[in-house]
C-alpha cells in the first residue's frame, strides 16, 4: 500500500506521458483510464516535443527513481525504440500506444508511416483552435479569468443582457479568443482592462427598449415578480447612456446590437479587429 494523501486517497508514483508532439493523445487515453480508479491519486506529467534522446534518458531516469510508469506516443521509430530499450534496462514499465498500430498498418498497407510528430494536430489545427477558443470564452465569461485577460484577442464590454455571452461563444466558434466584461452601474471596470490594446476592445450598445425586453424576459425566467431597478425604464436608459459615455471616454469603438442577428454582430467585430490588426489579429497561429 502506498502513502495516502490528506483526503485519504492513495498516492501512487507518477505517470509520464512522452510524446513527440503536444502529448494530447496520450493524455486523453490516460485520463479515460484513470477515471476507473477514483480513489487513487496519480500524478500525470507530460513530456512533450521530444526530439532528442537526452529527453528520453532523463525521463526514464526520473521514472526509475520514483517508481513511475511511462506512457508514450512516439511516432519516430528511433526515439520509440530508444525509449523501449532504456525503459526495459531500467525496469521501468512503458506502455506504447502507437508502435503496434503503426507496425500493423505498415504491414497491411505495404508502406512506411511518415513518422512526423504532431501531424494530426497540424492537419486539424482549425478544430483544435476552436476547442481552445471555446474553453477560453467559458473561462473569461462575465468578468472571469482576469489574470489572463491579456491573452484575449477580442474583449467585449457591455451592460447586462446586451448579448455579451452569446456573441463571445459565436466568435469562439470561429476560432477567436474572446473575453467579456460587464458594465455595472457605480462599479469600475477591472484595472486589467487598462493594459489591453484599445484596438481589441469592443463596446456593445443597445437601445433601451430592446434591453428592457431582454431583461423582462430574464426577470420572468428567474421567477421574480414586481418592479426592480433591473427592469426600471429610467434606470435602463441611464445605464445605456453611461455605457456610451464610458466607451467614448476610453475611445473604444462600439457595435450597436439592437435588433441585429448575432451573425451580423460577429461579422462586424471580426472585420473591425482584422482591419485594425491585420496579421496580428490572431495571437496564436
Amino acid at each position: 500500500m502506498g502513502p495516502t494523501a490528506a483526503d485519504g486517497g492513495e498516492v501512487t508514483p507518477p505517470i509520464y506521458i512522452v510524446s513527440g508532439g503536444t502529448g494530447s493523445s496520450g493524455e486523453q487515453v490516460v485520463s479515460t483510464v484513470l477515471v476507473q480508479f477514483p480513489d487513487v491519486q496519480i500524478p500525470v506529467e507530460k513530456v512533450s516535443l521530444v526530439r532528442r534522446r537526452s529527453a528520453i534518458v532523463e525521463t526514464v531516469a526520473r521514472a526509475a527513481s520514483g517508481g513511475g510508469l511511462i506512457v508514450h506516443t512516439l511516432v519516430d521509430p528511433r526515439l520509440r525504440e530508444e525509449l523501449i530499450k532504456r525503459s526495459a534496462e531500467a525496469g521501468v514499465p512503458a506502455v506504447d500506444l502507437m508502435g503496434d498500430l503503426l507496425q500493423q498498418l505498415s504491414v497491411m498497407l505495404g508502406q512506411q508511416p511518415l513518422a512526423k510528430p504532431g501531424l494530426y494536430r497540424q492537419l486539424r489545427s482549425d478544430y483544435f483552435r476552436r476547442v481552445q477558443a471555446i474553453e477560453f470564452a467559458i473561462e473569461h465569461d462575465d468578468g472571469q479569468g482576469l489574470r489572463s485577460l491579456q491573452d484575449a484577442e477580442i474583449v467585449l464590454v457591455g451592460v447586462s443582457r446586451a448579448g455579451k455571452t452569446p456573441l463571445s461563444m459565436y466568435l469562439a466558434m470561429q476560432g477567436w479568443l474572446v473575453a467579456n466584461l460587464p458594465l455595472v452601474p457605480r462599479v469600475a471596470l477591472p484595472v486589467q482592462l487598462d493594459a489591453i490594446d484599445r484596438r481589441r476592445i469592443i463596446g456593445l450598445v443597445i437601445e433601451p427598449d430592446q434591453l428592457r425586453q431582454h431583461r423582462q424576459k430574464r426577470h420572468a425566467e428567474t421567477g421574480l415578480s414586481g418592479s426592480t431597478d433591473y427592469i426600471d425604464p429610467a434606470r435602463i436608459f441611464d445605464e445605456t447612456e453611461l455605457a456610451r459615455q464610458e466607451f467614448r471616454r476610453r475611445r473604444v469603438t462600439s457595435i450597436d446590437v439592437t435588433a441585429k442577428p448575432i451573425e451580423s454582430s460577429a461579422r462586424e467585430a471580426i472585420v473591425m479587429i482584422t482591419r485594425r490588426l491585420g496579421d496580428d489579429a490572431h495571437k496564436l497561429a
